[in-house]
């Protein structure tokens, strides 16, 4: 699964690199031209994955080795009759993410139960998305930190100890 998936990461990058040249020579006049394929940025990339990731789709894995038929791939036939096979280019998954949402106590499983989070944000760090509608406890503490830190020349840092109080907010 995971060689499909480098494969497929491998792929997409080699098809987003472009060719770029610059010149060199008295007042541009492009006697010399040196040429280089270039790497797209990492934001597109990212871009590029994020949308794939979207789009993955669960396969069972057959006993029919690693075949490719035109461009999808034999071993790969997707859970769901209705959707299309697996091709070199696509993300593939064959078990689903764990629900952080529900936690039954097990050792090793992972939940946001007691995870720190951010009550006026109505992103990811959110407590109303975090915490799953299960509700959040907000403390006061207060904190030591470095504060007032001043650079000497050569190589010292110093700084003072500031106590400051703070609201964290806990997911139940």
């Amino acid at each position: 699964m995971n060689l499909h998936n480098n494969e497929a990461g491998r792929r997409t990058i080699v098809s987003e690199m472009h060719h770029e040249c610059k010149c060199h020579g008295m007042s541009g006049s492009c006697t010399v031209r040196t040429c280089w394929m270039r790497l797209p940025t990492f934001r597109k990339v990212g871009g590029i994955f994020k949308d794939r990731f979207d789009g993955a789709s669960r396969v069972a894995i057959s006993n029919a080795g690693n075949r490719y038929h035109g461009d999808t791939i034999k071993n790969l036939q997707p859970s769901n009759p209705s959707h299309k096979p697996a091709t070199k280019r696509d993300l593939v998954y064959f078990e689903d993410s764990p629900d952080f949402c529900a936690s039954n106590g097990r050792e090793g499983e992972f939940s946001t139960q007691g995870r720190e989070c951010n009550a006026t944000s109505l992103g990811l760090d959110g407590c109303e998305l975090m915490c799953c509608g299960r509700g959040y406890r907000a403390e006061v503490v207060s904190l030591k930190e470095r504060c007032s830190c001043t650079f000497h020349w050569c190589c010292e840092v110093q700084c003072e100890e500031c106590t400051t109080v703070r609201e964290i907010n806990k997911c139940l």
